[in-house]
């Protein structure tokens, strides 16, 4: 879950990895680290903190010329962030400086065997003794820095993205990848590193993903030399032209990432169903459906796997699936599904949704599923993500960048992949009338629009958020569709203001959450037309009788529950199955401001990194 930044070539080292740390910083920051070699030296700062304090500190502290560096920004998992569990990391002889992102989890017995040869450790990290270890073998083995890295992958258990050089072969980086994503970008006699494209995104577009239990030796002048940790085997670097432009991952005149990811749904949704959903036709086009049409058709059931935000994009799907084309769904946490020993058989279709598609359990429960004999379809944002090469099919959201740790149009755009798949499905089935999928079809190309009348409320909403920003509790309630929404909206909240914040099934208040209400407490209840809305209105006026205060999300033009609850928030009328993408457009707003209002960092809550790359 840490960042990953690397150079080698002929320009200073440090002002793109600086740069390449602060796009990464949504990884991880609690600390960072950067280590240059100018030719005789290796200099190391490294902090508490954010990139801000590391470029600070480098710059005060050590010499910021050479032309080889890394770089690293972490998410503590092994010893507290401070200054000496910082990465980068040096071997006991200080000759070999490495950076991982990942966890060796045998990382005590290999520690426990390295003291008993004499070595030293200075840090409480797993990636110390990784770095000792390769010293260790390089020296018994007398082998070169490349052959010493794969010996010591083989002997040990966990998920890494590794970078190591030795100061005795300054024109030389080794790499390796297993669990946790790492690229490499070629340049002019130049090389990148990281754990995505954005830190190199302005030098060059040829990019290599290394697959998991791949390694390279990148050299200076020659081409990349890769290998199969495993079995030694020669690998093959498959050069990929990014489509990443560097205006998608800078901020744009917005105060916050999160923001302008908001901002971005009507165009997100847009490009997700651009190519795929041609309503005029009654057409809808997905190659990864179309091509195995079978597997759908004749599944016994979905099974849907997925961690946070995209399982409550799972949950807002199996209503869609199941409402649309009839098939039965299961959503289950990625994080639960692998350890429970769950029924697979292969006539499940496992669908896996991650924004990243980096998510470490969500690739668990892909592998167990692909051993049972299940068809397995990724649904991510990433192009060439780890969950993209692990599933026989899927889609991709085309969200562009989503930097704010709190995820908002990933959201929006999986479940318009996942809508439109079920319609898809519906259609070959013949369970929905060709009147209402061709109306379905219509409606979800106007959502785009109706989204950006959706964020026209943004004032209002932070009008309502300067009354709530102190709450220390807040509940979200709503029915069929929307419970989904009431999950996500509560999570966002949690996530960036610190708030607690409970969703519910509006049904459910009376089995022991209405005894929190009082006139402390703000409840945020989805009431829109279609969907059990006299029913959410009983909810209503059981909450207003307890004093409760009422945020109100309503369909425009609504007066019923106007004059019940304390604000009214106007979403644009759609159908009940596409609701949730214009109901979750005022809870991403309320969020955010209130956090904002609160003093908190939006775009890096404490204790959150954007990719869950360890269980």
């Amino acid at each position: 879950m840490c960042g990953i930044v690397g150079y080698i070539g002929h320009r200073d080292a440090y002002p793109v990895i600086i740069k390449g740390l602060q796009r990464l910083e949504y990884r991880g920051y609690d600390s960072a680290g950067v280590t240059l070699f100018d030719g005789n030296n290796i200099h190391l700062a490294k902090t508490k903190g954010k990139v801000e304090d590391l470029k600070t500190k480098a710059e005060a502290t050590i010499p910021t010329s050479g032309k080889l560096g890394l770089g690293h920004t972490r998410w503590a998992t092994h010893g507290v962030p401070n200054d000496v569990n910082s990465h980068p990391h040096y071997s006991n002889s200080g000759d070999l400086v490495i950076i991982h992102n990942g966890i060796i989890e045998n990382y005590e017995s290999i520690k426990q065997a390295l003291k008993k040869r004499g070595y030293t450790f200075e840090s409480d990290t797993d990636t110390e003794v990784l770095v000792n270890l390769i010293e260790e073998v390089k020296n018994k083995e007398g082998v070169k820095l490349g052959k010493a890295v794969q010996i010591a992958l083989n002997q040990v258990v966990g998920a890494y993205a590794i970078a190591v050089f030795d100061k005795n072969k300054p024109d030389e980086i080794v790499v390796a990848k297993l669990g946790s994503p790492l690229a490499i970008g070629i340049g002019e006699n130049e090389y990148f590193i990281a754990s995505d494209a954005s830190p190199f995104i302005e030098f060059t577009n040829n990019a290599v993903y290394l697959e998991d239990e791949e390694m390279a030796i990148i050299r200076i002048g020659k081409e990349i030399k890769m290998r199969k940790i495993k079995d030694d085997a020669i690998a093959y670097p498959n050069i990929l032209e990014l489509q990443l432009n560097l205006e998608e991952i800078e901020k744009g005149g917005y105060d916050h990432f999160m923001l302008k990811e908001i901002y971005e749904q009507p165009k997100a949704i847009q490009d997700t169903y651009r190519g795929r959903l041609l309503a005029d036709k009654g057409i809808v086009k997905m190659a990864g459906i179309d091509q195995n049409l079978e597997k759908f058709l004749n599944a016994n059931r979905i099974i849907i796997v997925a961690c946070g935000t995209s399982w409550h994009a799972g949950l807002v799907a199996e209503y869609i699936f199941e409402d649309m084309a009839r098939i039965p769904v299961e959503v289950e946490y990625a994080s639960e599904f692998r350890y429970r020993n769950p029924v697979i058989t292969e006539k499940d279709v496992l669908i896996a949704i991650s924004q990243s598609g980096e998510t470490a359990d969500t690739l668990a429960a892909i592998k167990l599923a692909k051993e049972k004999g299940a068809f397995v379809f990724g649904v991510c944002n990433v192009v060439g993500s780890s969950i993209a090469r692990e599933t026989h099919a899927g889609a991709y959201t085309h969200a562009g960048p989503e930097i704010g740790v709190a995820s908002t149009k990933a959201f929006t755009t999986q479940i318009t992949v996942l809508t439109l798949i079920a319609l898809k499905l519906a259609q070959e089935k013949g369970t929905l009338s060709q009147s209402k999928y061709h109306e379905y079809l219509a409606e979800l190309e106007a959502i785009p629009g109706k989204v950006e009348k959706a964020l026209l409320s943004n004032p209002l909403v932070e009008e309502i958020s300067a009354t709530y920003k102190d709450s220390s509790n807040c509940l979200y309630l709503g029915r069929g569709y929307n419970f989904p929404v009431a999950l996500e909206g509560a999570l966002k909240l949690k996530e960036i203001s610190y708030i607690h914040a409970e969703g519910y099934p509006a049904a459910e208040m009376k089995h022991g959450p209405i005894a929190l209400i009082d006139e402390q407490m703000p409840v945020v209840v989805i009431a829109t037309k279609k969907g059990h809305y006299e029913k959410v209105v009983s909810n209503i006026q059981e909450i207003k009788s307890r004093k409760g205060k009422i945020i109100a999300i309503v369909t425009e033009g609504d007066q019923t529950v106007k004059e019940l609850a304390d604000h009214v928030i106007e979403v644009p009328e759609t159908s009940e199955s596409l609701s949730p993408l214009l109901t979750t457009i005022p809870l991403q707003l309320l969020s955010y401001h209130i956090a904002v209002m609160r003093g908190c960092n939006v775009d890096q809550p404490r204790n959150l990194a954007k990719s869950v790359t360890v269980e």
